[in-house]
């Protein structure tokens, strides 16, 4: 997506060629007209019932999503357990590549259902750690994993290779094969 990898180049920041700072447009601070445009993009390649993301940097994409795709319903993992956790619940575990933390995951069972088709939407793909966590998620309910949308992927993380490995559909509207000298190489592009 030819405007999300323009802004990545102007307002990203690339810290010791391994995290890239998007916060001023996706994760912190949030370019609205930038985010419809990429939920009009994974709308169009994408049929669900429901939309599935983890709390909270996805939730922006993820509401514009199920909005674009004619007001699905939305639902969050939380990123903690409760005092309802446990029969209630389907409950995964994640581990946060730019956190370096574990962190259990939860899903109330009532807003996940069996045979329903859901797409996972979130900010980054990188390892595939937290897509991998909401397919669970949706393996315990029974539920068809439609495909797994991101902003910006780390083709170099290797998660994309793991969840087609699955048999998962996966889009990104930007995907960057490397950092070199603190800047984005994009999959299209030759590494210079």
């Amino acid at each position: 997506m030819k405007l999300l990898k323009e802004k990545i180049l102007k307002e990203g920041l690339v810290l010791n060629n391994d995290v890239l700072k998007v916060d001023s447009f996706i994760n912190h601070q949030i370019d609205t007209a930038l985010i419809r445009a990429l939920a009009k993009e994974i709308a169009a390649n994408f049929k669900a019932d429901r939309i599935l993301t983890i709390e909270t940097s996805g939730l922006p994409i993820a509401f514009a999503v199920a909005e674009e795709m004619g007001n699905l319903p939305l639902t969050f993992a939380k990123k903690s357990e409760s005092a309802i956790t446990g029969t209630h619940t389907y409950i995964t575990e994640v581990n946060s590549f730019t956190r370096c933390i574990s962190s259990v995951v939860t899903v109330d069972k009532k807003y996940i259902q069996e045979g329903e088709r859901v797409l996972i939407v979130d900010d980054f793909l990188a390892a595939g750690n937290a897509s991998l966590g909401l397919v669970d998620l949706c393996k315990q309910a029974g539920a068809k994993v439609a495909g797994v949308a991101v902003a910006i992927e780390k083709g170099f993380q290797g998660g994309r290779k793991k969840l087609e490995g699955l048999g998962i559909t996966v889009f990104s509207g930007a995907n960057i094969k490397a950092f070199v000298d603190n800047k984005p190489v994009f999959q299209d592009e030759k590494l210079f």
